[in-house]
């Protein structure tokens, strides 16, 4: 029978769970966030249901088979490859937890759900700091490094002030997870002008773009510096 207690109550449990479990992706901006997750908790609280009502051989637990096999096309949406970095893995995983939960509504293991959807929530939420921490772990502890990242800083400026705005590029650089290669510079003459153009190389295990960018923004505010640029590139 059709009526609240057995299709309306678990359709909106999924969809509510799924909303909250979305919640929390949705206020860190990731692709798939609250309206994903209750469409995807609702979606399987209803594939469940539907079989639970048919007639004839159509078992919840060949739905719920079905289900978390069909769940992967979302999460392949939702992973996305940046160079050497891949993004979406944990939102993909998280789609697939809310798909859980739905089934689970479906098949009226509501007390369940909610503690699943809790779970989600506890694990996106609580082990964020700790893959914070580890992820800056210093690089002396990192064994093996797949790709490094080299910058490349420019910085044009007057001839007396060169060994000042080299100190400053020194300074700026020596610290975090960035090494020196090369430090070099070279005169140039222009309207009677004398300039210096200095170059360094740097590399670092990750993307420095931050900390890169604070030192070339330090250096642009010096009087005598009229160029001052840098470019990245995987090595």
């Amino acid at each position: 029978m059709w009526n609240i207690q057995v299709f309306i109550l678990p359709l909106l449990l999924a969809a509510a769970l799924g909303a909250l479990v979305g919640l929390e992706r949705q206020w860190h901006q990731r692709m798939a966030g609250l309206r994903t997750n209750a469409l995807v908790s609702l979606g399987a609280a209803s594939f469940t249901l539907m079989s639970s009502m048919m007639e004839g051989d159509a078992s919840p637990s060949r739905v719920a088979a079905q289900v978390v096999s069909g769940i992967g096309f979302l999460g392949a949406g939702v992973i996305m490859k940046e160079g050497a970095n891949i993004r979406g893995l944990n939102t993909a995983a998280t789609l697939w937890c809310s798909a859980a939960v739905g089934v689970m509504c479906g098949t009226g293991l509501w007390i369940g759900a909610v503690a699943v959807a809790l779970m989600i929530l506890l694990t996106n939420m609580a082990l964020r700091p700790v893959v914070r921490v580890i992820n800056q772990r210093p690089l002396a502890q990192v064994q093996q490094v797949e790709c490094w990242w080299q910058y490349r800083l420019e910085v044009v400026c007057r001839d007396e002030d060169e060994a000042y705005v080299r100190a400053l590029l020194l300074q700026g650089i020596s610290s975090g997870a960035l090494q020196l290669q090369k430090l070099e510079s070279e005169n140039q003459a222009n309207e009677s002008v004398i300039y210096s153009r200095v170059i360094s190389s740097v590399i670092a295990s990750q993307r420095s773009d931050s900390q890169i960018e604070r030192v070339i923004g330090r250096l642009s505010l010096e009087p005598s510096v009229s160029l001052a640029s840098w470019q990245v590139a995987e090595v």
